[in-house]
């Protein structure tokens, strides 16, 4: 038998994650079944197991993707000299998310979906851990920046970078929250607040 290159085995992953990202967007993650995603991805029960065991090998995989994805441009502009301040890179980052880039989703529903993800964790260990994870390594990857920024100069050092870190992190999450929530979240949006507030002049406030 001919061997399956791994370039198909991961067309086929990614094809099942986006098939069970559209069900979880659409129905919840307890609303959806196995046979949901089965039916909505046109496999055979077998093809899909060979990849996940269950529903929450899914949720957890689109979990870590996301955050993959995030961290991924996080690290990217670290390795640019000088990095982008951190209202361009936000807007980058939720453009790459939330703009079709992250299983074809609607910004919206990609957005709700995220937010599920975040509810789920609440009562699931093992995705409250994933997370977890994702989390610890975007606080590394921003801290990272944080240091490029230093060394460009045009951030002071009298802040810990983890406190940065986690304020930006902050910044994108409630982003996405208002998306899901009310819509019209446009990243343009973001890059214009933060740069507002970036250019306040603390000499000149009493």
């Amino acid at each position: 038998m001919a061997r399956v290159s791994q370039e198909h085995l991961d067309a086929r992953r990614r094809q099942i994650l986006a098939g069970a990202a559209r069900c979880f967007s659409g129905n919840g993650f307890h609303g959806t079944s196995m046979q949901d995603v089965l039916k909505e991805v046109g496999l055979s029960a077998g093809a899909v197991y060979r990849y996940f065991a269950s529903k929450e090998d899914l949720i957890a995989a689109i979990a870590d993707e996301a955050f993959r994805s995030i961290r991924q441009a996080f690290e990217e502009a670290a390795e640019l000299t000088p990095p982008p301040t951190p209202d361009v890179l936000l807007g980058r980052v939720l453009r790459r998310v939330i703009d079709g880039q992250v299983y074809g989703l609607e910004r919206r529903t990609c957005a709700a979906l995220m937010v599920q993800v975040w509810a789920e964790t609440l009562r699931d260990e093992r995705l409250a851990a994933t997370l977890e994870d994702g989390f610890t390594g975007m606080r590394a990857a921003w801290a990272k920046l944080v240091d490029a920024y230093r060394a460009a100069g045009i951030m002071h050092s009298d802040v810990p970078a983890d406190d940065v870190a986690r304020t930006m992190i902050a910044t994108a999450q409630g982003f996405m929250a208002q998306e899901a929530l009310f819509g019209g979240a446009e990243p343009e949006v973001l890059e214009n607040g933060l740069r507002g507030l970036m250019s306040m002049d603390p000499q000149k406030i009493s």
